[in-house]
């Protein structure tokens, strides 16, 4: 169920990651000077948070496989907090459309292109005509919350059970008790007897005496 679990938490991030990298909105802007422009808004730029929770999820399932059942548990919750709140943007965006503020500031700040060097940017006093919402980029995003939540819960319910972890004086008990096995097959063994003597074991003593 962890390794399962896990995986969700993986598949989540790259579902999410993928829907951050869509067009969500096609934008139309008429300015009097410019004339009829239209733009495109990826995921990423309406709502920014997709990709931090994305890496987010990504960082979590690496924490799966290093830490041990506490951490595991305090990990996965985070996460499916994380996925829960991801899913506030696209959800308001389908249910009730783009803001045409936040829209046009997106614009115009030039945030649509996410490059410094070429920015895409309406002016001030350009309008906004049209916005359509593209379903793909905010449906997918949904999908990988839901599937970051359920994982995360589950991680939570079942983190898992610690690999048992020998101590340093069992290590060094199986090790003589090998050893001793071993001499007594082959007691004129050099090898063996150097190992042995590595190990502070007699080599000339009986298996039983130790």
């Amino acid at each position: 169920m962890r390794k399962l679990a896990t995986a969700g938490l993986a598949l989540s991030a790259i579902a999410m990651w993928a829907a951050s990298r869509l067009t969500w909105l096609e934008v139309s802007v008429f300015d009097d000077k410019s004339g009829d422009a239209h733009h495109q808004l990826v995921g990423a730029v309406w709502s920014t948070e997709t990709t931090a929770v994305a890496l987010l999820l990504l960082a979590a399932v690496v924490a799966m496989l290093a830490l041990r059942r506490l951490g595991r548990r305090i990990v996965a919750a985070i996460a499916a907090l994380a996925a829960a709140a991801a899913s506030w943007q696209p959800l308001q965006l389908l249910l009730y459309g783009a803001d045409p503020l936040r829209t046009k500031e997106l614009l115009t700040s030039g945030a649509a292109s996410q490059q410094q060097n070429k920015p895409v940017t309406v002016t001030e006093w350009a309008q906004i005509t049209d916005i359509s919402v593209s379903a793909a980029g905010p449906v997918l995003t949904l999908v990988g919350c839901a599937v970051g939540l359920l994982a995360g819960i589950v991680l939570v319910m079942k983190p898992g059970e610690d690999s048992v972890r020998k101590s340093k004086y069992e290590l060094k008990q199986a090790r003589e008790e090998k050893l001793a096995d071993e001499l007594n097959e082959d007691p004129d063994s050099p090898r063996l007897m150097w190992d042995a003597l590595d190990a502070d074991v007699d080599p000339t003593a009986n298996r039983r005496d130790f």
